[in-house]
């Protein structure tokens, strides 16, 4: 649809808009006396202070099994956010200072348009291209009287603290972005003159925001790709939590073995070896049962293959363990 008009004969259906987006006044920052002609202004604040870092280094125990020896280590570093120290491992001397008096927040215009059309909260929290603002030198003078005595600026930023090239755990830096209008395109339900997420039949929602003039086969395109992404990463990690929960089944068997480092060395491989094929197996069998219900030659040719590999695995295995019996047979005399 062209943006420049809202068709009311399309209410209630899903459509495509492209333009120039445009706010109704400048966004800003009342606590920090800092505005920009923005859709969005992010005030980001991070404080120095003390984190903790742990490590955990697994090592073999004499007569077999293993242990994980953990140990933590403390480094100052600029953070978002108060971390609390008192959840240390080791808090003396690692004491992090009470939370900033400001908070990393997001300021969003009022009323952010495309041509006819008023972009809903939703779209508008797709919008995520951000600039850096820098703050002016001049800035600090604006700033409230009951914090103008507290900052300076350093390098775009105002910054709390004796020294910005030294910081020391406390100092306190706030950074700004904006996402500055640009042209977009919108895919959703025309509601009046905004947009709501189209309901498929599925159960899911259809939302889509792309920065730039895309058309409406572009857009699905991308929505469909980063679904794809999305989908191969499930089962990556599906098959991984499967291959983690055979291989943990079978751990006793090579701690048992550790009694003799080498031997559970080679068992442990054997066994992650059987994991790995096991969860490839397992995990194709899933994919092809969901598959079943809504691609059924696909989903039905692949439990074939899951079959057919089991039944390889199960073969091999078999034919192992036929051959180590006929090596214990003795020969005839």
């Amino acid at each position: 649809m062209p943006a420049d008009s809202v068709d009311a004969g399309k209410e209630g259906k899903l459509i495509h808009v492209s333009g120039a987006v445009k706010t109704d006044a400048p966004v800003a920052d009342n606590e920090l006396a800092v505005q920009a002609t923005a859709v969005k202004l992010i005030r980001t604040v991070e404080m120095f202070q003390w984190k903790e870092h742990e490590k955990s280094e697994s090592r073999k125990k004499i007569g077999g099994g293993t242990e994980t020896v953990k140990t933590w280590e403390y480094k100052k570093e600029w953070s978002d956010g108060r971390i609390d120290s008192s959840q240390f491992k080791l808090p003396e001397g690692h004491e992090n200072p009470d939370a900033p008096q400001f908070a990393t927040k997001t300021f969003t215009a009022n009323q952010v348009t495309v041509g006819a059309f008023t972009m809903s909260p939703a779209q508008i929290g797709q919008l995520t291209d951000t600039t850096a603002l820098p703050v002016e030198a001049a800035a600090a003078e604006q700033l409230p009287a009951e914090v103008k005595d507290k900052f300076k600026v350093a390098s775009g930023k105002f910054y709390q603290g004796e020294d910005p090239a030294t910081p020391k755990v406390g100092d306190v830096r706030i950074s700004f972005q904006v996402v500055n209008p640009s042209t977009v395109s919108l895919v959703g339900v025309q509601t009046g003159q905004t947009f709501a997420p189209y309901q498929t039949a599925t159960g899911t929602t259809i939302l889509l925001v792309e920065e730039g003039s895309l058309t409406a086969p572009q857009m699905f395109r991308k929505a469909q790709d980063a679904n794809t992404f999305m989908t191969w990463l499930i089962r990556v990690g599906g098959f991984f939590l499967m291959f983690l929960g055979i291989f943990m089944l079978f751990r006793p068997i090579v701690v048992f073995a550790d009694v003799v480092p080498l031997f559970g060395t080679m068992l442990g491989a054997g066994i992650g070896l059987f994991a790995f094929l096991g969860a490839a197996i397992l995990s194709f069998l899933t994919i092809a049962i969901a598959w079943v219900f809504y691609r059924p030659f696909i989903g039905i040719t692949m439990l074939v293959l899951a079959a057919a590999a089991f039944y390889w695995l199960l073969s091999v295995g078999m034919k192992k363990k036929a051959a180590r019996a006929a090596a214990m047979v003795p020969a005839p005399v």
